[in-house]
């Protein structure tokens, strides 16, 4: 998922001190990301609410789109998605080739195996749920861009490599993601003798989803920054104006649950179980990809650290863009973005805990390596 508080230089604890490897990882999330599951819960149930109480919601929000999406939906969508790529360090692209074992890895694991796992337990665990595992297989397309630093900074990972995997990502969904959706939901089924996403799948309402909600906020993101740092410095940039527009994703997030849910309510309320199953996946998926990125990086011979970048950046999903792809194609109350909404909610706890598992894999695994965090887990 992108990151949806300020960048800081490390994740600090109680009083603003350095947070350190024996600070609990929960005391060093920023408060906002602490308790995101809970404000995602507050959105869901604030949606539910509003759907009941507020009748003709849905014919209000459709009087005025942009395409198939509503001018409010819309706005939510880009303003959750402008603050994420503010932060990415584009810069740092030019520096790939420093190691390009950990490049070819990364993007082996986020755009092969990370989608093709995700298309395979989408079909295993909801055979019958076809937009919901249609909203599955575009979850596991949307890589990570953003809220793996934060990961990726509690696990002592390496901030520099990190921030290089992050803006190839952020490009590389530009150029793959509509290519990797049609080959996902229309070519392989067929191959496989699976039934393809209905005929009502467009290609190019992918492209145009992901031109407008990724295109549009990648294009802000990068002038703001190149103009910010060139007017300020990146100093200035990091510390000062990035903690003031950060949290307007996590409010674009919410205010785009919101609506959500007001417009799933009797769906959602009449087919609870249907939220569980979508989240069965889901976990199953954080656990696989972490885990298989973390042995790949230690049977490849990289360090601690970078085999933690390596890890998260494949574990996390963006789903503020699946959100909105899913929304761009198949509309607000369909199944499948119904799927990208649940991603958060069991997103953020399941890689807390990872990050656990992370430090302490640290300790048992790299024997003398230098990058190995001090200190005891808590």
């Amino acid at each position: 998922m992108s990151d949806l508080v300020a960048e800081n230089p490390r994740p600090t604890g109680p009083g603003g001190r350095p947070a350190s490897a024996g600070t609990p990882v929960l005391a060093r999330l920023p408060v906002l990301d602490r308790f995101l599951p809970v404000w995602i819960v507050l959105a869901m149930v604030a949606g539910l609410l509003l759907g009941r109480l507020v009748p003709g919601l849905d014919a209000a929000l459709s009087a005025v789109e942009v395409g198939n999406v509503s001018v409010p939906i819309a706005v939510g969508l880009l303003l959750m998605m402008y603050p994420v790529l503010a932060k990415v360090r584009y810069s740092e692209t030019g520096r790939v080739t420093s190691d390009r074992r950990l490049l070819v890895t990364s993007l082996v694991l986020n755009w092969v195996a990370g989608p093709a796992l995700m298309f395979a337990l989408a079909w295993l665990l909801l055979p019958d749920q076809p937009e919901h595992r249609t909203g599955l297989v575009i979850v596991g397309l949307a890589r990570c861009i953003a809220m793996v630093l934060i990961w990726n900074d509690l696990s002592c990972g390496d901030r520099e490599a990190a921030a290089v995997l992050v803006a190839l990502n952020s490009v590389f969904q530009v150029v793959a993601f509509a290519a990797l959706g049609w080959f996902y939901l229309q070519v392989l089924p067929g191959w496989l003798g699976l039934p393809t996403t209905s005929a009502d799948f467009s290609v190019g309402a992918i492209v145009v989803s992901v031109l407008v909600f990724l295109g549009i906020p990648l294009l802000a993101g990068f002038l703001t920054r190149t103009l910010g740092e060139r007017a300020r410095g990146r100093t200035w940039y990091e510390e000062r104006f990035l903690p003031r527009i950060g949290p307007v994703a996590l409010y674009g997030l919410l205010f785009t649950i919101v609506l959500l849910f007001a417009l799933q309510g009797d769906a959602i309320t009449s087919q609870p179980g249907d939220v569980a199953r979508i989240a069965l996946p889901l976990l199953a998926y954080f656990v696989l990809v972490f885990g298989l990125s973390f042995v790949t990086g230690r049977a490849l011979g990289m360090t601690y650290a970078k085999t933690a970048t390596l890890s998260f950046t494949a574990a996390g999903n963006n789903f503020e863009l699946a959100i909105a792809v899913a929304i761009g194609t198949f509309g607000v109350t369909s199944g499948q973005a119904l799927a990208g909404v649940v991603g958060p909610l069991i997103e953020v706890p399941v890689l807390v805990g990872l990050v656990y598992v992370s430090l302490w894999a640290a300790r048992r695994f790299f024997p003398g390596d230098p990058t190995v965090p001090a200190g005891r887990v808590r």
